[in-house]
């Protein structure tokens, strides 16, 4: 039942990062570094940026991520590339992935609360719930057996936009950007389901 399976842009960049990727995941491998210990690290580093996010210091906000960040590619290419791929690996990252964006979330939420700006905290539970929905529907998609990859703004797509708006000073249009096309996202992939189950039964 499952669709064509088609080329993100997300698969792509991946792709073309994957040689500048590919010598840290060694390094990580040559030290007896596992790729669930990396997925875990990258978590971390999330929770520091909603931290540093919180206490105002977006600049350091926006380092941290652009560090931290792209371990979400290095613990799959560490588990492909020397066959330590595991289904409960794939749930912990997955898991993670998760929680890092409530991490971050929930850092714009205090950052805006301290600056009395109700409806950008709006905004942002807005942006988690959208992000958070743009994940599950894949999940449960793909449960089913329909690819699922498509939309606007996936993860990447979300982390790049705050990493951005971070270094700029421009953390509000970006979380009411992420509030809206997160949530268009989700749609999309709903139409995208119904489509492809359309008179298919259990």
């Amino acid at each position: 039942m499952s669709c064509e399976e088609t080329v993100t842009f997300t698969d792509r960049v991946k792709m073309a990062s994957q040689p500048l990727l590919l010598p840290l995941a060694r390094l990580f491998y040559r030290l007896g570094i596992r790729p669930n210990t990396v997925s875990l690290l990258g978590f971390l580093g999330c929770v520091l940026v909603g931290v540093l996010i919180g206490m105002g210091k977006l600049f350091g906000a926006g380092l941290a991520l652009s560090l931290f960040g792209p371990l979400d590619a290095v613990d799959g290419l560490l588990a492909r590339t020397t066959s330590q791929r595991t289904k409960f690996g794939a749930f912990l990252d997955s898991t993670l992935d998760r929680f890092a964006e409530v991490a971050i979330f929930t850092g714009f939420l205090v950052h805006f609360h301290h600056r009395g700006l109700l409806w950008a905290q709006v905004a942002t539970i807005l942006a988690l719930s959208g992000s958070l929905l743009v994940s599950y529907t894949r999940a449960r998609a793909e449960a089913l057996g329909v690819d699922c990859r498509v939309g606007l703004f996936t993860r990447f797509e979300r982390l790049l936009a705050i990493v951005v708006g971070l270094f700029l000073g421009l953390e509000v249009p970006v979380v009411v950007l992420i509030a809206v096309l997160a949530n268009i996202t989700a749609l999309q992939r709903i139409l995208h389901v119904r489509k492809a189950l359309r008179g298919k039964t259990f």
